[in-house]
């Protein structure tokens, strides 16, 4: 059986943190608006909202002071976090070099995110069309740890979520893929990927190769921690 047998229907990918590491991005723009409030805003309190959806972080600013409508807090968090990855989009190490290996192999890929579509835009315009569909945090009604963003996000490439590999770096997303169904690689970023049954680890995504996407896809819990 050749390689090309045996890769995954799919492999679907969050966003923050996995394919790009915008959560320092995230994080200053909290920092900023819990200031203008007149609170303070801890790097542990920010690491709390890691894969959340953007209104159930809005509701724990709201609960640190922030004065303003949920809807009000993630459009400016969205604005601030749209104008720097205007600047420079900081891919996360080897996951370019993975999606266009992935996109070489003829495996479709998905974008699987809590951040808005107007955001995720700014990322999938640089994938050179790799990424094939788009699943935002605005598109679903519940948001991650529920599984509706990648059993979406598999319905709309017409692939079982069960013969997909979802790619995440957050504890929420990380549920919300198994949850799901799909295998799960969970790659560390900002907070520990702490081991579980079903899912696959890695340090860092220049560890992943076709064959390791391979491997889980087939069913293989793979730990490269």
């Amino acid at each position: 059986m050749t390689l090309s047998d045996t890769l995954p229907a799919a492999v679907l990918w969050d966003m923050d943190g996995t394919l790009v590491d915008t959560e320092p991005y995230w994080i200053a723009a909290e920092h900023e608006l819990v200031a203008e409030h007149g609170g303070t805003w801890s790097h542990e309190q920010a690491l709390q909202l890691v894969g959340n959806s953007l209104v159930a972080s809005a509701r724990i600013l709201q609960g640190a002071g922030v004065r303003r409508g949920e809807e009000e807090i993630v459009e400016y968090l969205l604005d601030r976090v749209v104008a720097s990855v205007q600047r420079h989009v900081p891919w996360r190490p080897g996951a370019r070099e993975l999606l266009a290996a992935l996109a070489a192999a003829g495996v479709p890929c998905a974008l699987v995110t809590m951040s808005y579509r107007r955001f995720a835009a700014e990322v999938v315009a640089q994938t050179d069309g790799a990424l094939r569909v788009v699943v935002a945090g605005d598109d679903v009604v519940h948001g991650k740890p529920h599984p509706e963003a990648y059993l979406t996000a598999a319905e709309r490439l017409g692939v079982p979520i069960a013969e997909c590999v979802a790619i995440e770096d957050s504890p929420t997303g990380i549920a919300s893929a198994l949850a799901s169904g799909a295998r799960t690689l969970g790659v560390e970023a900002v907070v520990p990927v702490l081991p579980q049954p079903g899912l696959s680890r890695a340090r860092s995504l220049e560890q992943v190769s076709l064959r390791t996407i391979a491997q889980i896809g087939a069913g293989r819990v793979v730990d490269l921690h």
